[in-house]
């Protein structure tokens, strides 16, 4: 097949973010399918350099049409709302250029259905739209967008991009309920969720034992839970002051690093001096590349993903999460939802309370003094890892599925 691959925000190892779209495309060129992004420079590594408007790159064989867009956790609303109209606009010109013989859309934003719908039209070749959040079902939950009118338009272009795709793909079982609900077929609905890269993660423990000697010397000793990952309206990442001011009694001998950056980061740093916890057994570090955040889950004794309390949320599919199980790091989460259920079906880690701080600190302590029930999550993370949740796995259910929507 000839891919044409959609992607805003695609990234690289290099980046700070999620690289899925990159993944997937290696699995796809290995298996002999040429593949081709439009995208931007959003979240590709410094190492580039980029000219105002269009470049072109090739980077592992991927071919890439990329428009100089910087982006920052820390943009305001409209200002998002705006890079994903004229993205929109742009992409949609440019992508009518490619040949291809399916369109692979993945939002967010969910604009980036535009483009796809528009080419499937044009070039009488089918779309595949895969949902990575529910829009607008996640931003109206947190009160990101509250005008009844923007609201309606985003449902109507929801249901636009559900409608014109052939095929839908849902990256947990709360995304293709979604889907499903706004009318379209479940023979239609294909779940392919976040993935591990084992390949990347599942690195020999010397890596760990090496890292914190070079950048961790902090630590004296203590065990290490780490949240890697953005500090965002969502992520509710102030949850791990608090958790840290009452650890400092339970458990001197734990201690916590977040890495990562968003709108919410130096509200979270105040809170921290407050508490009297910065600097003494939670450290705040800047973004560091997926490349360094193996070295870190690698000298980690537990990893966090933080949600806030509200359940739509809970249909996400955390990178850091798969992240976490390909590196064998046992996982805690402070949310429900199908993560929850597997977590506690396969004891991989952790469910903690969302708001008895005490409590879960006690949880964290106990798990971690425990060696038997701590190995036992550690093993249970590599099996999950290979064999349900690896890149190799979701990728086939994607190749399936674009092969399966050319046929159609």
């Amino acid at each position: 097949m000839k891919i044409l691959y959609l992607h805003q925000y695609f990234a690289t190892p290099e980046s700070n973010a999620g690289t899925r779209s990159y993944e997937m495309a290696k699995r796809f060129i290995a298996k002999g399918h040429e593949v081709t992004f439009v995208t931007t420079s959003a979240f590709l590594s410094l190492n580039y350099s980029f000219k105002t408007g269009w470049n072109e790159l090739t980077i592992d064989g991927i071919r890439l049409y990329i428009y100089h867009l910087p982006y920052s956790n820390k943009d305001s609303f409209i200002k998002r709302i705006w890079k994903f109209i004229s993205f929109s606009f742009l992409s949609t010109l440019k992508s009518l250029s490619i040949k291809a013989d399916v369109v692979l859309a993945t939002s967010t934003p969910l604009t980036i259905a535009i483009p796809g719908v528009i080419y499937s039209k044009l070039k009488k070749k089918t779309m595949v739209f895969e949902v990575r959040d529910l829009w607008p079902e996640l931003p109206v939950a947190v009160g990101a967008i509250r005008n009844p009118m923007l609201i309606k338009l985003a449902q109507c272009l929801e249901k636009f991009a559900y409608k014109n795709a052939t095929r839908l793909i849902g990256l947990s079982p709360g995304m293709c309920d979604g889907i499903i609900k706004q009318g379209i077929s479940p023979d239609k609905v294909t779940l392919a969720t976040n993935s591990c890269d084992t390949a990347l993660f599942d690195v020999s423990e010397n890596i760990g034992i090496e890292y914190k000697k070079e950048k961790l010397d902090f630590l004296n000793g203590r065990k290490l839970v780490v949240y890697t990952g953005t500090f965002g309206l969502i992520n509710h990442v102030s949850y791990l002051p608090k958790l840290a001011e009452q650890m400092k009694d339970i458990d001197p001998n734990i201690c916590f690093i977040a890495v990562g950056d968003g709108m919410e980061k130096e509200m979270v740093i105040n809170e921290a001096k407050d508490l009297g916890v910065l600097g003494d057994n939670l450290f705040i570090l800047p973004p560091v590349p997926k490349t360094e955040i193996v070295k870190l889950l690698s000298a980690a004794d537990l990893s966090l993903s933080l949600f806030g309390p509200i359940q739509e949320m809970w249909h996400n599919s955390a990178n850091k999460l798969f992240d976490a199980l390909a590196s064998q790091t046992p996982i805690a989460i402070n949310y429900g939802g199908w993560q929850k259920d597997f977590i506690e079906e396969y004891q991989c880690g952790l469910v903690l309370d969302s708001h008895d701080y005490s409590k879960s600190s006690n949880v964290i302590s106990a798990f971690l003094s425990n060696d038997e029930s701590y190995f036992r999550a550690k093993e249970s993370c590599k099996r999950l890892a290979y064999h349900h949740f690896s890149r190799d796995i979701m990728a086939e259910r994607i190749e399936k599925t674009l092969k399966e929507a050319i046929n159609d």
